[in-house]
């Protein structure tokens, strides 16, 4: 063989160096996708983390307002009408109950899909593979 063919054919690119090529690229894919599932993950436990430490802090001086309240307008009215007075406050702490109940199922349907970033890049990655196999194909 002629020099001149042997480096024109050492340049050219072979099916060793696609495949690896395609392997590099699919493994920074991976890479990508497992980062971006990562920091959804993370993002997510710290939305729940939140969301509970305002929970309790919400449920506990809540609890210590329904109380003080409670007692100051029953004993306002210890002469008179204590029992009247102790009904009206559970019927009113019975409505607040309800009323937070249902809020509280609302908001849970609301929620965040999990993983909804990472699941609509691995489907469109799908697609654009499912378009390169098509285009190659015709």
């Amino acid at each position: 063989m002629f020099p001149e063919e042997e480096l024109r054919r050492a340049s050219q690119p072979g099916i060793l160096d696609s495949l690896r090529g395609m392997v590099a690229t699919l493994v920074q894919l991976v890479h990508t996708r497992v980062e971006l599932f990562t920091t959804e993950l993370e993002e997510e436990m710290h939305r729940v983390a939140m969301l509970l430490l305002w929970a309790v802090i919400a449920i506990f001086f809540g609890g210590l307002f329904v109380l003080m309240l409670s007692m100051t307008i029953i004993i306002a009215v210890w002469d008179t009408h204590r029992l009247m007075a102790a009904i009206v406050m559970t019927s009113l702490f019975l409505a607040i109950v309800l009323v937070a109940g249902a809020l509280l199922v609302s908001k849970l349907r609301e929620r965040t899909r999990l993983l909804s970033a990472s699941l609509s890049e691995l489907r469109r990655d799908g697609q654009a593979l499912a378009a390169d196999d098509a285009r190659r194909e015709s």
